[in-house]
């Protein structure tokens, strides 16, 4: 009996591209925090030269992409966006067999008995941080402990509350703080949204895990809150993004009550 020859199949993307050690390390690193190439080289051990080799392969890719810093531009942040390595697993698995196709689950398996306590930071405390204080709590319910804080306060935006009223959540509670109103409280995870105050963020009680967002300020560079409002969504939307995957996180950590 003859046996069938079937031709020869590359192997998905995602494989080839988390296949190697190195560039698994800096995706399981990427996957905590967003993160500049020398602490990459700092927390990996290899010459920034070879980092940076896998870097691009992972950004050519488009698992991972850059943002100048808004603190210091001569750096970058590096960030794995984790719909798109969502989407590749599931073209890879459906590739094998598709029995082995990846459905999101439907809910994020968050247990309400545990309460999470997180805090947003970003310079202002007036669009990123609040937004994300707001979109967590909203969709997390009672099962997580949410504040935001700036380092150098100011009004919340005006197309903030816009963009949170379009997403039916009521803004009417939301106010700007500086961050040493909460110094004396524990959390579980500090977020920095701003590379600014991610170079000035203070110490909190309880150890918390200490995790950087590298967003843009919709804000700056904008012209007038109308011309600037489809910044604000598409900041909305990425914060969005980040939160739902930071909820399966939350949702297998042990009570820290």
């Amino acid at each position: 009996m003859s046996v069938e020859t079937r031709p020869r199949v590359a192997a998905p993307d995602l494989f080839r591209l988390a296949g190697h050690p190195l560039r698994w390390h800096l995706l399981i690193e990427l996957a905590r925090s967003d993160r500049q190439v020398r602490e990459l080289t700092g927390i990996i051990g290899k010459p920034q030269s070879l980092v940076s080799y896998h870097l691009g392969q992972l950004r050519a890719g488009r698992l991972v992409s850059t943002r100048r810093s808004s603190a210091d531009g001569r750096d970058a942040y590096y960030s794995l966006d984790l719909a798109m390595c969502r989407q590749l697993l599931a073209a890879a698995g459906g590739a094998l067999h598709p029995g082995l196709a990846v459905d999101a689950p439907a809910g994020f398996g968050v247990d309400s008995s545990r309460l999470t306590r997180v805090l947003f930071m970003c310079t202002g405390n007036s669009t990123r941080s609040q937004l994300a204080e707001a979109l967590l709590r909203h969709l997390a319910g009672g099962a997580v402990e949410v504040a935001s804080a700036g380092s150098h306060p100011r009004p919340v935006h005006p197309n903030a509350v816009r963009v949170l009223r379009e997403r039916g959540i009521d803004p009417s509670d939301i106010r700007s703080k500086h961050y040493g109103q909460l110094t004396g409280r524990n959390f579980d995870y500090v977020i920095t949204l701003c590379d600014k105050v991610r170079e000035v963020c203070p110490e909190f009680l309880g150890e918390p895990e200490h995790i950087h967002w590298s967003i843009p300020d919709p804000a700056l560079g904008a012209g007038s809150d109308e011309e600037s409002y489809p910044e604000f969504q598409r900041v909305a939307s990425e914060i969005e993004s980040r939160i739902r995957f930071l909820l399966y996180v939350i949702g297998q950590q042990p009570s820290r009550r």
